[in-house]
C-alpha cells in the first residue's frame, strides 16, 4: 500500500494558476512534513526563474533543458526558510500532453538530486523509523490529471510506488508550536600545524561536536519531562473545530549535559593552536507539528533539528556574505567579530505555521520581502515580518602576556583558565556576548 499526502486546498489553487501561466512546463517543490501514519503538505513553490529567463521572457521548451543545479540550490535556499518540523518532501512538474511521458524521469532524477544537497548540508542524522519516500507529483496542464508517485531516496535504484493526493481544507490551521531560546557557547580552536585556516570547514566541523550535544540534551516541555512515546497534547485541552488559523504553544527548555555518564570515558588532548573561533549568543528556535495525535518523539526531534539546522544555516549565510563581499580569499585574519544574522518569523494565510528567514543589521525590509517573492513565491507586508531576536553589544577581550595588575584583578575566572592554556601553547581568546546571535574569529600569533 502507497502512501497518503494531505494536501492544503491551497496548494491545489496554487498548482492550477501555475497551469495556467507557465507554460510548456514548469518546475517546483513540495513542502511538508512527515510522519509514520501520514504525510502533509502545506506549501508548494515553482522554480524561480534564471535571469537570462527573466529578461527574455521565454521558457525553455523541453524536459532535457532543465537545470538540476538551478532547482537544487533552490532547494537548498528554501530548506533555510522552514522552521523545525517542516522539510522539502517532493518535487512536483506541471507539463503539457507532449511532455508528459518524459515527466517521470525528470522527477525521479530531480527527487536524488535535491535530497543529496539537502542531505550534504545536514549535521544531524536521520532515525532508523524515517520515512525516506518523497513525492513526485505530476500534472498534466491540458487534462489537469494528477499523478503522484514516490520514491525511497535511501535506495538509489528505487522504483516508483503509487501514492494517493487528497486535499483537505484548514490543513494546518492548528497546528502545534514548540518555542524555545538556546544559550551557545562554543569554542573551536584552530591547530598551529594546519597549513591554512579552513574557517568554513573548521566552523563544521565544531558545529558537528555541539550539535550531538544537542542530540543528547533534556527537553522540558511546559516544564515536564515526557515520555517519548507519549501523546504531546495528553493533559492538554486541543483545539477542536477551529477553522481559523491558530496555534497551541508549548514552551520549551533545554537542558545540555555537562558531562558524559559514567558509562562513557573520555580523555583530554593538548593541542597546540595558533587561533581559535567562537559562537557565543542566544538563538531562538521553533518547530511545527501535525495536530494528529503526535507523539512527544516526534516533537522534540522536529525542535532539535531546528535548533541544530538555525545555527548552521546562519554560518553559511555569514560565510556567502563574506565571499560575496570580500572575496573568496581573505587574508590578514587577524583578529575580528562579525554578528550572525538575526532570525525573522513570517504568517502565511491560513495556516497557524509561519515561515522563517535571515537578516543581517544592515538589510532592509524590501530586501526581505523580495527575497520571500523570490524564493518562495509569497507576498510578505513589512508589518507581518516578526524579528525573533534582539540585536545586542558584543565585546571581544583577548588576553595578552602584557597587563598590568589592575587588569589582571579585573579577569573573570574563565578567562584565568584561559590564560593558563595559552601558558601552555594553547592560544585561546575569550569572547562576551550579551544574549546575541554572535559570530567571532579571534586570532592571535604565539
Amino acid at each position: 500500500m502507497g502512501r497518503t499526502y494531505f494536501v492544503e486546498e491551497a496548494v491545489g489553487q496554487y498548482l492550477s494558476d501555475l497551469s495556467t501561466k507557465l507554460k510548456p512546463y514548469v518546475t517546483g517543490l513540495l513542502i511538508g512534513q512527515c510522519s509514520l501514519q501520514r504525510d502533509y503538505v502545506i506549501w508548494a513553490v515553482r522554480t524561480p526563474p534564471k535571469e537570462e529567463q527573466k529578461e527574455d521572457g521565454i521558457s525553455p521548451s523541453k524536459l532535457a533543458s532543465i537545470d538540476e543545479e538551478w532547482i537544487t540550490t533552490h532547494a537548498s535556499q528554501v530548506s533555510r526558510m522552514l522552521p523545525g518540523g517542516l522539510l522539502v518532501l517532493g518535487v512536483f512538474i506541471i507539463a503539457t500532453p507532449e511532455l508528459s511521458k518524459d515527466s517521470q524521469n525528470a522527477l525521479r532524477k530531480l527527487i536524488f538530486s535535491v535530497e543529496k544537497s539537502l542531505t550534504k548540508r545536514r549535521l544531524w542524522k536521520p532515525a532508523e523509523e524515517e520515512v525516506s519516500d518523497r513525492a513526485a507529483l505530476q500534472i498534466c496542464s491540458a487534462t489537469k490529471k494528477v499523478v503522484c508517485r514516490t520514491y525511497d531516496v535511501q535506495d538509489p535504484k528505487s522504483s516508483a510506488k503509487p501514492a494517493d493526493w487528497k486535499y483537505q481544507s484548514a490543513l494546518s490551521a492548528s497546528w502545534l508550536a514548540l518555542d524555545c531560546t538556546v544559550n551557545v557557547n562554543i569554542h573551536i580552536p584552530l591547530l598551529a600545524t594546519s597549513p591554512n585556516h579552513d574557517l568554513e570547514k573548521n566552523t563544521k566541523t565544531g558545529l558537528n561536536r555541539w550539535s550531538k550535544q544537542i542530540e543528547d540534551s533534556v527537553f522540558l516541555i511546559n516544564g515536564q519531562v515526557k515520555d517519548d512515546d507519549t501523546e504531546l497534547l495528553e493533559g492538554q485541552k486541543k483545539l477542536r473545530g477551529n477553522t481559523q488559523s491558530s496555534t497551541q504553544f508549548s514552551d520549551v527548555k533545554v537542558l545540555t549535559q555537562l558531562s558524559q555518564g559514567s558509562s562513557h570515558r573520555s580523555t583530554a588532548t593538548v593541542q597546540v593552536c595558533s587561533a581559535s573561533i567562537n559562537l557565543k549568543g542566544a538563538v531562538k528556535c521553533r518547530a511545527y507539528i501535525h495536530n494528529n495525535k503526535p507523539k512527544v518523539k516526534e516533537a522534540i526531534q522536529a525542535l532539535k533539528r531546528d535548533i541544530i539546522n538555525t545555527l548552521s544555516d546562519r554560518c553559511e549565510i555569514l560565510f556567502e556574505d563574506l565571499i560575496i563581499n570580500e572575496g573568496p580569499h581573505r587574508k590578514n585574519f587577524e583578529r575580528e567579530y562579525h554578528v550572525l544574522p538575526q532570525r525573522l518569523f513570517v504568517p502565511v494565510a491560513g495556516s497557524s505555521v509561519m515561515l522563517s528567514d535571515y537578516k543581517f543589521g544592515d538589510e532592509t525590509t524590501g530586501e526581505i520581502q523580495e527575497r520571500f517573492v523570490e524564493m518562495l513565491d509569497q507576498s510578505v507586508q513589512a508589518e507581518d515580518i516578526h524579528i525573533g531576536e534582539e540585536i545586542n553589544t558584543v565585546n571581544i577581550c583577548p588576553v595578552t602576556d602584557n597587563m598590568d595588575d589592575t587588569q589582571q584583578k579585573q579577569l573573570t575566572k574563565g578567562t584565568l583558565l584561559l590564560k593558563l592554556q595559552q601558558n601552555m601553547g594553547v592560544v585561546i581568546a575569550a569572547a562576551v556576548a550579551v544574549f546575541a546571535s554572535i559570530f567571532s574569529f579571534n586570532y592571535f600569533s604565539d
